[in-house]
């Protein structure tokens, strides 16, 4: 691809796993809002957790989530007795009247639980919120965390879907990120959990990184394809160290230009589609049979903060320091200091520090920016149709769009608005053309390819 167009289209833009994104947030939205929000959604909804654990015994220098390293235990139970209070009072709000459809635990690295906080968080939330038969129970797992008996306190809360980051097995690259896996510890995991009766399983890798080359990304996917996840997300790093300030252990000279990352990500690419997974969204593909193979195809695929999903949710309920809420009326964010979290949820109260109240504009430009995102497209006339007049202006600037495309990533075919072949690798850029809070405050964000 044309250099001019990776250099052009790889400027920094957010990566749309919400809109508004997080640093337009504001503390308008307090705990008294959120409570009231719960409080609100209907008997019989459908909800997600998202259970987010902020410790890890390793810090690894790429990560870019709210997380800190403890070499000791007693931080961990400490933040385990606030998540419950946490858990009981949301739950008191509106725990019985939902239908918890899926959970996730994150961080962090939730499996640096011990088995027996791990199963007690479980039975936890079991007992206070009402869980469907048939939720998907998701965790993040470190594989140097892993022995027999995580691998059962896991399948005692009833996992169904593992989710491990791989990033890149190549040694020199690991070492520069602080992040050493072997590929035998992680085949180890992915057969101990499939052994366990797992019937979904993520792999992760980076591209992007310090030192990668062609050939270690192809060596990587590789022995990725080889044990044969149902999933794979191919993530460009997130070079962030005004953000995060462990980021910068890692040297910029390093680190590859826009066009070796496109490169980089096309290679991976290809392969992962040779091997026989179809792609979903921008960054992440499934196996045909799979759930989200089989939501993008349909047309039902979703993006929230853990990236691309298949949960159809009415409420995404966020615990714990940091997490993230997403109801109908707007997003809630608790409090990211672990300390002042805990303060907050054991007095008895909510810990919500900020969010977004939603406008039906901000609704509007979400679902335009969420179908780019996860189908390449959107309809006008569905446009119309969900948000009356008040679509006509953006569909104007989508007009306008197509007609100045000068390079052909963005296009106006019949009723729907298209981003090309050719644009698919810049579909963050071109999301970006609808968000109207671009620009405004200081927010810095990652390159967009």
């Amino acid at each position: 691809m044309d250099r001019t167009l990776v250099e052009k289209y790889a400027a920094p833009v957010p990566r749309y796993t919400s809109y508004p994104t997080a640093p337009h947030f504001n503390a308008a939205v307090s705990s008294t809002t959120y409570g009231g929000w719960l409080r609100a959604l209907p008997k019989g909804a459908n909800a997600s957790l998202y259970v987010h654990i902020p410790y890890c015994d390793r810090l690894c220098w790429f990560c870019a989530c709210h997380t800190k390293q403890t070499r000791r235990y007693d931080p961990v139970e400490r933040y385990l007795k606030a998540l419950e209070c946490e858990i009981d009072t949301v739950a008191e709000l509106c725990g019985s009247r939902l239908i918890t459809r899926g959970m996730h635990l994150g961080g962090g690295s939730p499996t640096m639980l011990t088995p027996k906080d791990m199963m007690a968080l479980g039975s936890r939330l079991r007992e206070k919120f009402s869980f469907a038969d048939d939720a998907e129970i998701s965790v993040e797992i470190d594989p140097n965390d892993m022995d027999e008996a995580r691998f059962d306190a896991l399948a005692a809360i009833g996992l169904t879907r593992a989710s491990l980051g791989v990033q890149d097995f190549d040694e020199r690259v690991q070492k520069t990120i602080n992040r050493e896996q072997s590929f035998e510890q992680t085949k180890a995991v992915v057969d101990a959990v499939r052994a366990r009766g797992v019937r979904s399983v993520n792999l992760d890798m980076l591209y992007g990184l310090p030192l990668q080359t062609l050939d270690s990304i192809t060596a990587t996917t590789e022995k990725l394809l080889s044990l044969r996840p149902d999933r794979i997300a191919l993530f460009g790093y997130a070079h962030v160290p005004w953000l995060k300030k462990h980021q910068t252990m890692i040297d910029d000279a390093l680190l590859p230009d826009a066009a070796a990352r496109l490169e980089q990500s096309e290679t991976a690419t290809r392969l992962i589609l040779a091997a026989g997974y179809e792609a979903v969204g921008m960054d992440h593909f499934a196996l045909p049979r799979d759930s989200l193979a089989v939501a993008a195809r349909a047309g039902t695929l979703r993006r929230n903060f853990q990236g691309y999903t298949t949960d159809q949710a009415d409420a995404l309920i966020g615990l714990g320091a940091s997490s993230v809420g997403l109801l109908p009326h707007g997003y809630v964010q608790n409090m990211p200091a672990t300390g002042e979290y805990e303060r907050r949820v054991l007095a008895g109260g909510l810990a919500t520090v900020r969010g977004f109240a939603l406008s039906n504009a901000d609704r509007m430009r979400a679902w335009v920016i969420e179908r780019l995102m996860c189908d390449f497209s959107f309809s006008r006339c569905e446009l119309l149709s969900r948000f009356g007049d008040g679509a006509r202006s953006v569909i104007t600037e989508a007009e306008l769009l197509a007609a100045n495309d000068r390079d052909g990533v963005f296009v106006r075919a019949g009723n729907r608005f298209v981003v090309t072949e050719r644009g698919k690798p810049f579909v963050r850029s071109i999301a970006a053309a609808f968000d109207a809070y671009l620009g405004q405050g200081t927010a810095r964000h990652s390159v967009a390819v």
